[in-house]
């Protein structure tokens, strides 16, 4: 993966404005080597423990949007946080992470940094977070509004049922219904079924 480095300061560009000074202590006090990714799919950040002398090492993709990006920034450094205080033998999401993450949301909440339908998602999500804040369909939707608009794309949910969508890839599908948290579509050709999460972003056909 494609990896960009820049100098701690030039995080500005990244962040909501007055989260810099905040950040940077903690990032400097637990010795973090940061890096700035293009975009993934499958992730929005994620952290590799320091070992053999090397230092903490966490990643955050940098196509999200400052508030996002601060969110996923915040994830990580939990799971260092969990890790020098705990170890390595408790679970990555498990409830000493949960309790560091939920300490670090409430210690960025009393700065007032995020919008407010930010920060209310943020208190619930306080009271028991997620193992990725890609799985809180609500917090998404909100931090949905502060991206910039990419022309012609939406998500599955948007899409009436039997609408055409592609994909970043070429691969074309049907929308269809609601099957508990997902969405049911059909590939074409072949009729294949697979099931997306309603905040997946696609091109309407």
């Amino acid at each position: 993966m494609p990896m960009e480095r820049k100098p701690l300061n030039a995080l500005a560009h990244y962040l909501p404005p007055g989260s810099l000074e905040l950040v940077l202590p903690l990032l400097e006090q637990h010795k973090v080597h940061l890096t700035i990714t293009r975009e993934r799919q499958t992730k929005l950040g994620d952290y590799r423990n320091a070992w053999g002398g090397k230092n903490h090492r966490i990643s955050v993709n940098g196509n999200l949007n400052p508030f996002a990006f601060l969110i996923t920034l915040l994830h990580e450094l939990a799971h260092l946080l969990a890790f020098e205080q705990y170890g390595l033998r408790i679970q990555p999401h498990g409830h000493e992470w949960k309790h560091t993450y939920s300490q670090v949301l409430r210690a960025f909440l009393q700065h007032h940094i995020f919008p407010a339908d930010i920060a209310a998602e943020l208190h619930r999500s306080a009271q028991s977070p997620a193992a990725s804040s890609c799985a809180e369909d609500g917090l998404q939707r909100i931090l949905r509004r502060y991206n910039v608009v990419k022309d012609g794309t939406t998500t599955v949910e948007e899409l009436p049922v039997g609408a055409k969508f592609m994909l970043r890839n070429g691969r074309t599908f049907v929308r269809g219904e609601v099957v508990r948290k997902r969405i049911k579509c059909v590939e074409l050709p072949g009729n294949r079924q697979f099931l997306f999460s309603p905040l997946y972003e696609v091109m309407l056909l």
